[in-house]
Formats: structure tokens, sequence, C-alpha cells
């Protein structure tokens, strides 16, 4: 069976038994894994030699995924899944039914103990506790909501953080609503819903509130999370998947000869294989031009997102990265290393343990912009003598 590079659920069943139901960013080499002769666990070699047939069901991302992946758990209740994870430590998203609700993450054995817990919905259950929380950031991010209780003191506190909306009264309950949608799986529906929204707005000459729903509608058609690995993937085969590093820098001769380029980290090792090249627009400032990169970058899905992006400079070169990356609606850390006069390093911006990588990925990015640069100057100068000379 020829499986699709792309995210989904996977099913290794016996007959018509469903013995296990997982995710993965990468259909095929999330299967081909099973097969691959790297070690495994007792169990999943005893689940896998059980199997007589293994079947998927694609999705649009992995954060999709893995919402299917608890609604069939739930529904199939595999056998291997309970073997390989004690049900009490599963996890379930609950929406509280208060006059403002709230949505918290909740374990299996606190949800049978918190009887004083009003809940209205609950899903699950979610084998992977990084991976859920790493789901709600970015859902968060299209939809704000409370995991906290707000009141009259601290709701200006939480729309300065972005955690609620602009139009609390107004927004809030339509936001609950779509996060209850997405967890049922109706993607479709809160598509056609903030559609209709959105044009009634405009209607109203509401301009700057469908401007806001244009953008959910965006964000959610573009949603990119590669960073939603199967964590148990990565303990078992102990991470054939990489911390992969992007570093960004330009280079140019007071705004000629414009060059850009991408290198790449993995697991804290240059990967030169990877690294690109981009020959930029005439007239390109820094910020110009490293927009450009991150947009034909973006372009390119075949391309592996990254865990952390870097860039050489400032406060404005990492703004503009992040209001791109949150444009396509990909949510990745960004870090930029300032420099002094001499090109040195002075400090790193936003937070990031991989201190040590960073500098290397900027040190290379650097590099190879220089070099590429150079080569193009080279380049330039000779055809500008072979015009005058002929």
């Amino acid at each position: 069976m020829k499986l699709p590079d792309k995210p989904g659920v996977y099913f290794f069943k016996k007959g018509r038994e469903v013995l296990y139901v997982g995710k993965a960013t990468s259909l095929k080499s999330r299967v081909a894994s099973y097969f691959s002769g790297v070690p495994r666990s007792t169990l999943i070699e005893k689940m896998v030699k059980e199997s007589t047939k293994v079947d998927f069901e694609q999705t649009d991302s992995a954060l999709e995924a893995l919402i299917l992946e608890a609604q069939y758990i739930k529904k199939y209740q595999p056998a291997y899944n309970s073997k390989e994870k004690d049900n009490k430590s599963f996890n379930y998203v609950v929406i509280t039914d208060e006059d403002i609700p709230r949505v918290i993450v909740v374990r299996s054995r606190e949800l049978e103990k918190k009887r004083s817990l009003e809940v209205k919905y609950q899903f699950g259950p979610f084998p992977s506790g990084g991976s859920l929380n790493e789901s709600l950031r970015i859902i968060r991010k299209i939809f704000p909501f409370l995991d906290g209780k707000v009141n009259k003191n601290n709701k200006t506190f939480y729309k300065q953080l972005g955690l609620v909306p602009e139009n609390f009264d107004r927004e809030y309950k339509r936001n609950i609503n779509n996060v209850k949608l997405f967890f049922e799986g109706k993607k479709k529906k809160i598509l056609n819903s903030l559609e209709k929204e959105m044009k009634d707005l405009a209607k109203k000459e509401r301009f700057e509130e469908a401007s806001r729903v244009k953008k959910q509608i965006f964000a959610i058609n573009h949603i990119k999370d590669v960073s939603l690995i199967d964590e148990s993937f990565v303990k078992d085969i102990k991470s054939t998947e990489g911390f992969r590093i992007e570093s960004y820098d330009v280079a140019h001769t007071s705004g000629k000869e414009v060059v850009g380029v991408m290198t790449v980290l993995s697991d804290g090792a240059p990967d030169k294989n990877q690294y690109r090249k981009f020959n930029l627009k005439e007239g390109n400032n820094d910020i110009r031009a490293l927009s450009e990169i991150l947009e034909r970058r973006l372009a390119h899905d075949e391309w592996p997102l990254p865990r952390l992006i870097v860039v050489d400079g400032g406060r404005a070169q990492k703004n503009i990265m992040e209001k791109i990356l949150e444009k396509h609606g990909v949510f990745i850390p960004v870090v930029a290393v300032t420099k002094d006069e001499k090109h040195r390093p002075l400090k790193i911006l936003g937070k990031t343990e991989h201190q040590k990588e960073v500098l290397l990925a900027n040190n290379e990015s650097h590099r190879f912009a220089v070099s590429f640069h150079r080569k193009r100057r080279g380049n330039c100068t000779l055809i500008k003598r072979s015009l005058h000379t002929s």
C-alpha cells in the first residue's frame, strides 16, 4: 500500500479489529518506521506481528490528525493504545460550564476526582500531553480563550496579552464555540460560519472586525504544524525527525547585488545539503529582503518546517519574520542575534534553550551570505567588463 507524505492517522488492524491508532506528520515515514528494523518496545513489536493490515486517513494538518486520533481511540478503544499508556494518564480537553467558559487540559485521573469541576464539553483521550498543549497554543492564537478565571480587574490585562478578543462580550462565546467545533473535527462548519460572518460585517461597513475574521479564516486554512510530532515515536526510536533550526541573512552593496540565504542545523550540526540561496530584488533593504526570503521559503511545502528560526539583526528583523509567519498561520519561535560594529554577537533577542546552536546557525548564515554575495558581485563585474569590451 502506498502511503502519502502527508499528515493523518493510521490504524494497525487484525482483520476488522483495530489494534492501534496513531497520528503522524508524515504517514509514509511514520508507518515505514515500524518496519525499518529499528529496535522498538516489546509491546509495539508484538502489535506489528499480530496485525494483518494497515489503514490510514489523511488530514490537512498534524493538528487535525491529533484531534482525529483522539476521536478514533474513543470510538474503537484499541487494545494496544490502552496497553501502551495507563488510561488514567490520558489527557482530556475540557470546556467548563461557567458564565465565562474556560478551556483547560485535565488528566483522566484528575477528571474523576474533580467532582466540583463543571464540565460542559470534554474531548479525548489524547495520549500525548506535549502535542496537545502545542495544539491548544496554535488554536488559541486563532480563537483566543481563557484557561484561568477572568474578572473585571484582570480582563484588560488578558486583552493586552491577546488571550481574549477585543470585543469580549460579542466574540468570546463565538470563539469558545469554534474551539468546540474544532475538537469535534468540524473545520468546514467553522469556515462556512466565518465566511458568512465576514460578509455580514463587510456589508455593515464594520471593516476592522471583518478583517479580524478574514485573518482567522486564513490562519485555519494555512495551519502548518510540523512541530506536533509524535512524542512516543521520538522516545521509542531516539528521534529520527531531528531538531531543525533555520537561519536567514542578507548581503548587498548599497542596495545592489542583493542576495539572501537560508542555512539549516539538524540536531546542532550544519546540514549543508539543505542550504538555499536567493537572488533578491534590487533596492531591497534588510527588512524587505528578509520578507522576500521568508515568503519565498514558505511557498516550498516540500521543505520541512523548522522548530526555530534565527535572523541576523534586531527587534525590527525579528518582528517582520513573526508578522509573516503569523500571516501564513505558521507558529514558529523566532530569535534575533544583535551584533556590535565588528559584527560580533552581543545578545540574543527571544527566549531559547539552544543559545549555542543559535550562534552557530547565525554564523553559518552570515558566512554563507558573504560568500554568495562575493561570487554574485564577481559575476556581475565580469559581465559588465564583457559588455564594455564588446
